[in-house]
């Protein structure tokens, strides 16, 4: 059996659990329009509009009050799709509606970060000021130490949270950086001189 083969009983098992996920109808929420045309889904909410052009391997059915995704055939790919898909979408659905969000907390002495306009300017213990632009679409604000990062799409939100705490990812030993709120950082314990007798 060549390498990128897949056994039948194995790509039963993931259709199972794609499945599983794509079956699922979507509910559209009140206030809520969706809309397809050319392959591309659109759905506009209180919060605005988002756009997604899905595979020609699954296809997807708008009814009066919720959505169905449905695999148009039996390959590992077209199954992967089939619940991705129908995870996007419902996930699109509740970004117009409610929104997402991430949240860093900023720790360290003389560490300190301001939004300016569509700029983040960050002191972040290097020899050189830190300035960030905030992506089209996103919202950033700033209280305290906590920097919170607001938005309709939720693939969005989540790089650029992870961009900015990649500029100083939260160290073990003093927990100095950037960390997501509520992350649980396990500290180490520096190195501790011995003393010369």
């Amino acid at each position: 059996m060549k390498r990128n083969d897949v056994p039948r009983s194995t790509l039963h098992i993931l259709r199972n659990i794609m499945s599983r996920i794509g079956k699922k109808p979507i509910e559209i929420t009140e206030g809520t329009k969706v809309e397809l045309k050319d392959g591309v889904f659109s759905v506009v909410g209180p919060k605005g509009t988002l756009n997604f052009k899905f595979s020609s391997e699954v296809e997807v059915k708008i009814s009066e009050k919720e959505i169905v995704v449905e695999s148009k055939n039996e390959s590992k790919n077209s199954s992967a799709l089939w619940g991705t898909t129908a995870r996007l979408i419902e996930n699109m659905i509740k970004g117009v509606n409610s929104g997402y969000q991430k949240q860093l907390e900023l720790n360290g002495v003389g560490f300190r970060m301001a939004v300016q306009g569509k700029k983040i300017n960050m002191a972040l213990g290097f020899s050189h000021p830190v300035e960030v632009e905030v992506p089209e679409g996103l919202e950033v604000k700033i209280e305290n130490n906590i920097l919170t990062v607001s938005g309709i799409d939720k693939q969005k939100v989540g790089q650029f949270a992870a961009t900015i705490k990649s500029l100083k990812p939260v160290e073990p030993y003093k927990g100095k950086g950037f960390k997501y709120v509520g992350e649980i950082v396990r500290r180490k314990e520096g190195k501790k001189s011995v003393a010369s007798g």
